[in-house]
């Protein structure tokens, strides 16, 4: 078997994307864990909720690319602790639409700015324009690699 080149970790871009994605996800990640008791799955399903009430658990799935066992065991560990909402939906009672509940929404209405803020410093490492090359770069990617249906 030949290959072009040999697999270098520290250059394959799915590789240092994964690890880029994880160590960003673990930066911002302590702050809401520590402050609010959240992991990253629960504060994704409660992101994706905040801006869509009534989701199913594989909907949220769907537009968070989370496996349906990360979504389930967020889910029930947010319902748990009253933060979502589950009901049974009307045309299909296998399924539940999820929503959060008032307090869910507090915490969101905290966790928001904290997420929004470390996003403001994580974007000042760049230079002015790399912003608008880096969303335009995302973009085109996203459509490669799902050109039926939008990525986010």
């Amino acid at each position: 078997m030949s290959q072009d080149r040999e697999l270098n970790l520290s250059e394959f871009l799915p590789y240092r994307f994964s690890v880029l994605s994880n160590t960003i996800s673990e930066s911002i990640a302590r702050r809401y864990r520590n402050e609010f008791g959240l992991s990253v799955p629960q504060w994704r399903v409660m992101a994706v909720l905040a801006q869509a009430p009534g989701l199913t658990a594989k909907a949220v799935g769907e537009r968070t690319a989370m496996d349906k066992v990360a979504v389930s065991r967020a889910v029930s560990a947010l319902v748990d602790a009253g933060h979502v909402e589950r009901r049974t939906t009307e045309h299909d009672a296998r399924s539940s639409a999820l929503t959060l509940t008032e307090g869910g929404e507090a915490i969101y209405e905290k966790v928001a700015p904290l997420a929004l803020a470390f996003e403001r410093d994580l974007i000042a490492a760049l230079r002015p324009d790399d912003k608008k090359v880096l969303d335009g770069l995302m973009e085109a990617l996203a459509r490669a690699l799902s050109p039926d249906r939008p990525l986010w």
